[in-house]
């Protein structure tokens, strides 16, 4: 009789088939940026030199410090990761993802973001990540977290290898909402009633595409747009604040710097 009356009291939520969740990944769901990982987990198996590792890292740090993200960065950085990643087979980085996100990257999540994404699931909406991160990457995440899917960067295979093209834009700031856009048709979402996360301004063209936009680990613009808008704010960040964890986020440009990083591990592998 008490479980029934338990029951009756707390039911569970009805499921909403129109309302989803959307989640940046590098320094919302994860600490740090999920390429750098990455790029280590490569280093670890000798496909890529500590000395390429430490430059990529300079390169992050000096790309976010500065906040160059202007047309002509992106597009250097875009050509130079298509032609590194043309000619390589998709099966193989998608296996390194999955050996390198166990190794690399399942610790790093943080359990306040993945709580909060549980709490859609629970109720019985759809949670998506939503990432400049190559889409072999933010899929790997998705499945190993549970969640729906995940959307990324996507380069352009033919029979399994990279063609040295990428698929539409590189998902970066005002791509990522017309990602969510596109997704939200295709699903029949309301993005009224679906939620948004991110801890960088540049991801505010998704945050404002969504009814209930939330701002986690925040950079100092984000926190201040937040907090001028009354949106929720979510630091699961401990000790005294910090401007950086582990590595800055790999937003923009520094995403594809990623795909360098892992076409010239890939293309050290196969010629040996």
């Amino acid at each position: 009789m008490a479980a029934e009356a338990a029951a009756e009291t707390n039911p569970l939520p009805e499921p909403d088939p129109t309302a989803a969740a959307f989640f940046d990944v590098d320094n919302t769901m994860m600490r740090g940026a999920s390429i750098y990982y990455f790029a280590r987990g490569l280093a670890a198996r000798k496909l890529f030199t500590m000395r390429d590792l430490a430059m990529f890292a300079w390169g992050q740090t000096l790309f976010r410090l500065r906040g160059s993200e202007n047309a002509d960065h992106i597009h250097s950085a875009r050509e130079a990761a298509l032609t590194f990643v043309a000619g390589q087979k998709v099966s193989s980085l998608v296996h390194l993802s999955e050996e390198i996100y166990d190794e690399m990257m399942a610790d790093r999540i943080w359990n306040g973001t993945r709580s909060l994404a549980f709490q859609h699931l629970d109720s019985g909406q759809q949670v998506w990540l939503v990432t400049a991160t190559p889409i072999e990457v933010a899929r790997t995440i998705a499945r190993r977290l549970g969640l729906t899917g995940a959307l990324g960067t996507v380069a352009e295979t033919r029979d399994g290898v990279y063609t040295g093209r990428l698929v539409g834009n590189l998902l970066h700031g005002p791509a990522k909402a017309e990602a969510v856009r596109a997704l939200a048709e295709r699903e029949g979402l309301d993005l009224s009633r679906c939620s948004a996360y991110s801890d960088s301004i540049n991801d505010l063209p998704m945050l404002t595409a969504v009814g209930h936009p939330n701002a986690v680990n925040p950079d100092s613009e984000l926190r201040e747009h937040a907090k001028a808008n009354d949106w929720p704010i979510h630091d699961f960040r401990t000790g005294r604040k910090v401007t950086m964890v582990a590595l800055p986020a790999a937003a923009g440009a520094g995403a594809l710097a990623g795909g360098v990083a892992a076409g010239i591990a890939l293309r050290k592998h196969y010629r040996a």
